[in-house]
């Protein structure tokens, strides 16, 4: 089989590690990543799970206005539902908002071996077979609180590139940007579309989450969970580019197992207009979001973006 060779792709690169990051400002980050890691490796599932849940449930009496976000999405998605039940998601949801800390640190600090312990995954064939045919493939996620296990899970049989936005603090950012490619896994910026596209024609992976509402620029209004949502057209728009595969996954935590699912490629099920493509990959992330619904980020503003003549809904 030829190889065929593209133009390097711009990773988003490691910072340094400078004395101005020993500054006092940031020994509470230090401290706090260095207790996190500790906690992590020494502690049994049990109790991290505990920790993580009574964390949130702090979260919940503290943060009024993320819980009435939260109340307002899944009222709006599942308005059959009884009070007292979406009062119970909400719960649960800031739970595993708690638990998102230490499964940062299983992430990031976990050695291999006790990842595979906790971890079990189907479908995954599915890469393989496109990275033997070097096609690239574009993986469909959602903003799941144990998202960052997910991409340590796939590091393990398929490492790949995860857009990316570097944060504001220098030390949280050395120390999040080794996290989360300590593994095998890289990084490009969210607003670097050329290197983007040259993962996928270089038959690479590509995460992408499309599940935020990040404003009308660049977006398209599309069903989500029957309301119409401002929807990111990048998906389709890459597809159409570089004629990749597209796949959605997801993991889902049970127990004390992180069980990550691949689906088969759906790209031919995409339509080549931005509202269609958007429809269709709103219906995947729905059906991924129902494996779990209290895993998945509610307490972000999805419907902050209206269309014109609905008011704001938060």
């Amino acid at each position: 089989m030829t190889e065929i060779t593209f133009d390097r792709v711009n990773t988003v690169p490691h910072p340094k590690l400078e004395l101005r990051l020993l500054h006092p400002k940031y020994w509470c980050v230090w401290l706090g990543f260095g207790l996190l890691a500790l906690l992590v490796n020494v502690l049994p599932y049990g109790a991290l799970r505990r920790i993580g849940f009574l964390i949130g449930d702090l979260a919940r009496r503290l943060l009024k206005r993320r819980v009435h976000v939260a109340r307002t999405n899944l009222s709006l998605c599942f308005p059959s539902y009884s009070d007292e039940i979406i009062e119970q998601w909400v719960k649960q949801n800031f739970q595993n908002a708690g638990m998102a800390l230490m499964e940062t640190g299983f992430a990031w600090f976990w050695p291999s071996w006790r990842i595979h312990a906790h971890t079990d995954s189907f479908g995954k064939e599915e890469l393989l077979q496109q990275q033997q045919r070097q096609r690239g493939v574009l993986i469909i996620c959602g903003h799941f609180f144990h998202l960052e296990m997910t991409a340590r899970i796939f590091s393990t049989f398929a490492p790949g590139y995860g857009v990316y936005r570097p944060h504001s603090n220098p030390a949280y950012e050395f120390i999040q940007h080794w996290g989360r490619t300590r593994n095998g896994n890289q990084l490009v910026d969210r607003k670097d579309i050329k290197s983007m596209i040259k993962v996928l024609k270089s038959g690479e992976r590509l995460w992408y989450l499309p599940d935020h509402d990040y404003g009308p620029n660049g977006s398209v209004f599309a069903p989500f969970f029957g309301i119409q949502a401002s929807t990111v057209a990048g998906p389709g728009v890459l597809m159409k580019l570089t004629g990749c595969a597209v796949v959605s996954a997801v993991s889902m935590r049970q127990e004390d197992t992180y069980i990550l699912e691949v689906d088969p490629d759906f790209s031919q099920q995409i339509p080549p207009n931005p509202i269609g493509a958007a429809t269709v990959i709103n219906r995947r992330l729905e059906a991924m979001i129902m494996k779990g619904v209290t895993q998945w980020m509610w307490l972000h503003k999805r419907f902050k973006t209206t269309p014109p003549g609905i008011e704001c809904r938060y």
